[in-house]
Parts: structure tokens; sequence; C-alpha cells
């Protein structure tokens, strides 16, 4: 009997770095299978980006406070499962981000202090999930304010990376793993038999991990302040900025998701940054099938209580 062979590719996606390894019976198989998984994901792309005036985002964006726009059934379903995400996490996450004002933020050794309450409250007071409006009879997206804009930065890259372990189990890939910048993907085994690993990597020393998880048929996500932070008057201020108020969260290093699904695990990483410690662990107690590990600033480590029966 053949042996299988481990085949890995590498490229730019959606702006980010994906990387696709299968297992498979031969290269020529393996690198077919790929090839399918990054049409699927160019294809995502299209839809979703918003570098291109041509994609379904842009157009709904365009159209904001004007009209709505008839898009494809699958734009419409993802929204709604993003709406459900804003609805559990009372808005931490929000697909109309895209609304914020980024001139307040620079996030670099040229930022000494916090914008007022009154400038971050104005930076974000476009964004509310509740004023997108969906007829999914006539599969149309309105935003109701001129100005809204949505984007699927904090849900995208895990959607295209569920659609291309579907795209590449359909073409018999038993075993593989799809990595969307960080979100990952696992099913079946490594080409050895043992179980896909991952490390979760330490936020002070980031090239290296502090604690590695066995996550076959398994999906990975982390968010947190460890590559982009300012310290100001001592206290360390995330990149991620809270929608509610448009200042800079602090508080929380790291969040890592372990779901079944990369699109869940991706939109809820950085909302629990948002959220915090303490409520961030209530809502993914109530969550079946989701676990989550929680680096504070203080480096203290949390941990959800099905981590390890999930």
């Amino acid at each position: 009997m053949a042996k299988s062979v481990a085949v890995n590719r590498i490229l730019k996606l959606m702006g980010n770095r994906f990387e696709f390894t299968v297992i498979s019976a031969n290269e020529q198989v393996g690198n077919a299978a790929i090839d399918s998984a990054i049409d699927e994901v160019s294809r995502i792309e299209r839809l979703l980006t918003t570098f291109s005036n041509d994609s379904q985002t842009s157009l709904i964006n365009e159209n904001a406070g004007l009209a709505p726009v008839k898009v494809d059934d699958e734009v419409i379903s993802l929204i709604e499962r993003s709406v459900k995400i804003s609805e559990i996490t009372d808005g931490a996450f929000d697909l109309t981000y895209g609304s914020i004002d980024k001139r307040l933020w620079n996030f670099d050794q040229n930022m000494t202090s916090l914008p007022d309450v009154e400038t971050a409250l104005a930076s974000v007071e476009l964004i509310d999930y509740r004023n997108v409006i969906l007829d999914q009879k006539h599969s149309t997206v309105k935003l109701k304010n001129k100005g809204m804009r949505l984007g699927f930065g904090g849900i995208g890259k895990g959607y295209a990376a569920d659609r291309a372990k579907k795209i590449l189990q359909n073409l018999g890939i038993e075993s593989g793993i799809v990595n969307a910048a960080g979100d990952l993907i696992t099913w079946g085994t490594q080409i050895n038999g043992q179980p896909w690993t991952v490390g979760i990597a330490d936020p002070e020393q980031t090239n290296r991990p502090f604690s590695a998880l066995k996550i076959s048929n398994m999906a990975i996500a982390t968010s947190g302040s460890y590559e982009k932070y300012v310290t100001i008057d001592g206290k360390r201020y995330s990149h991620t900025i809270d929608p509610k108020t448009g200042l800079p969260v602090s508080g929380v290093k790291s969040v890592s998701i372990i779901c079944p699904s990369a699109e869940l695990a991706d939109a809820l990483a950085t909302p629990i940054v948002v959220m915090g410690v303490k409520v961030g662990l209530e809502l993914i107690n109530q969550i079946k099938h989701v676990a989550c590990i929680i680096i504070d600033d203080e480096d203290r480590v949390f941990t959800s209580k099905n981590i390890n029966v999930i």
C-alpha cells in the first residue's frame, strides 16, 4: 500500500498569510485539492473584501443610508450569524465596526495619551449592528445610516477556513489543517497518526509557546494585545477598540477560543478581549462546545470550565 504524504502550501489570501496542509495519497492529489481550497477562499474574498469597489460588501457600504442592496444568500447568512454573535456579546463584536473613525489611532511611539471621552465616543457613533436591516425574502441588506460600513475582518477569515476545510473533505482529504492567519481548523490526524497540536503563544515571547493543545477536529483562534499595544502612564492598552466607548481596552493580553468552527472561534476571540476576564468567561461557560484560555495583563492564566472536555 502506498504511503500517504503531507502536502503544504503557504500564500497570501484575504490580505493575510494562509497555510494549507493536507495528508493525501500523493503530492499531485494533495496539490490539486489545495488548488480547489484556494479557489474557494479567493471566491469568498471577492464577496467580502472592502478593497474592491465591486464586491458585495463595498456595494452595501456605498449605499449606506440610501438603498438596500441585493446580495447572495451566503452573505445574508453570514451577516445573520454575525448579528447573533453581536447579540450574545452585547455588541462587543459588531459587524459595523468598519464605521470607526481610525484617525484617532496609530498605536505607535507617538501615541502618548488617549483621546477625551467625547471624542472617542464620536468616533464610534455609527457602529451599531442593530442598524443593519436584512430582508431575507428579497435577499437584501441595508445599512440604516449614511457613513456606516460593514467589515468582515472579525469573522471572514474563520468563515473562509471552514469553507476551505469543507472543500478539501469533499475531495476526499481525510486529514489536514487550514491556517488562516492564526485562525486554525484541523481534522483527522498527522501523518504519524498523532493528533494535530497547536502552541498558545507566550504573550511576552511570541516566538515561543507557553502551552500546547491537542486540537484534532477542532478550531482555534487567538486575539490579543501582545503584538500591537501602547503603554500610557504605566498602563497597557490593546489595539482593540471597544465599539461602545471608542477607547482601547486593557486588562487582557490574549484570548484563545477553541471550538469546532473556525468562524465561531474567530468571531468570539476579540469580543472576549473587550469584555474582560470575568464577563468573558461567564459567556463562554454558557456556550456548548466552546472553550477559552485568557491571559490577563499580569500574565495570569484563566480557562473556561470545559477546557478539558470539549
